[in-house]
């Protein structure tokens, strides 16, 4: 893979990942089936990648294990969260309510590994937490909005907390592994919710799903993780920074989720701010390795 082709498959990395809340919304079926469909068809695909992958698989020890367990408890959450999300709110609210999370892991790393926090990390989650505000319609608790815009945020938080486990793991796990891994926990988690309804999920809702799975969190993380062969880390960040601008460009063109101004001020503010934690993260790129929302 040289440059140019790496370069290619992180913006189709960059894309399937933001069509994950347009796949969840097409599926009617609830946020757990959604899930478990997801994580089921995601092991499959990895395990295929994996089977081609170079050094993909480590043997584990007990404490691999159990960061790997808490990482995928931290994964169904975080997942669960962002489909309900979905659909009380729509996908543009929900795409970049999750957005906010690198400004949560600046506040987190800075509580749980004692890292000072600099003032240009202080600039970023002002810029998060002003287009949280711009993207907010209203702050009424009662309205759809503001219930998924706080779904959103909490899968944010979730998923903050799930790029800091694998930080501590950086470097032990092959991402492939871990991301395998952490997949087969979530489908465990979800099965007791999804199977009563299992058989009533119709072929067209697995047809999402299963493209939700294979193609959103297989192939966009085995071509994310493949291109960090030949992209630096700094590089492949920002090229997913682009996420939320797919995601809402597809949700404006499906479902006719027209942005308004504000919002779509909002959401420049927290894409910005996404770049800024990208390059304040370049020195420090195994963290990115935690991509899989």
């Amino acid at each position: 893979m040289n440059h140019r082709t790496a370069l290619g498959a992180l913006h189709i990395g960059a894309l399937f990942f933001g069509l994950t809340g347009v796949f969840g919304k097409l599926a009617s079926a609830s946020p757990a089936i959604i899930v478990f469909g997801r994580a089921a068809f995601a092991v499959l695909a990895l395990a295929v990648f994996a089977g081609f992958a170079r050094k993909a698989w480590q043997p584990l020890q007990a404490q691999d294990w159990r960061r790997l367990l808490l990482g995928g408890v931290l994964l169904a959450g975080h997942w669960v969260s962002f489909f309900i999300a979905v659909k009380v709110a729509g996908v543009a609210i929900a795409t970049l309510g999750f957005a906010s999370f690198p400004a949560f892991t600046v506040i987190l790393e800075g509580l749980l590994f004692r890292e000072r926090i600099r003032s240009n990390e202080i600039v970023l989650v002002l810029l998060v937490s002003i287009g949280l505000v711009l993207v907010t319609p209203d702050f009424d608790l009662a309205s759809q909005a503001t219930s998924g815009l706080l779904w959103a945020l909490l899968s944010g938080l979730l998923f903050s907390l799930l790029s800091l486990t694998n930080r501590a793991s950086s470097g032990r796990i092959p991402a492939v592994q871990a991301a395998l891994c952490q997949n087969a926990v979530v489908a465990l988690c979800l099965l007791p919710a999804a199977a009563p309804s299992l058989a009533q999920v119709t072929a067209m809702d697995w047809l999402w799903i299963g493209l939700l799975g294979v193609f959103c969190t297989g192939v966009a993380h085995s071509l994310f993780v493949a291109s960090l062969a030949v992209i630096k880390a700094r590089t492949a960040a920002v090229v997913f920074a682009l996420e939320p601008v797919y995601g809402i460009a597809m949700a404006w063109l499906i479902f006719a989720e027209t942005p308004t101004l504000r919002m779509l001020m909002g959401g420049a503010l927290i894409i910005l701010a996404i770049v800024i934690s990208s390059r304040l993260a370049a020195s420090n790129p195994p963290a990115l390795t935690a991509a899989q929302g």
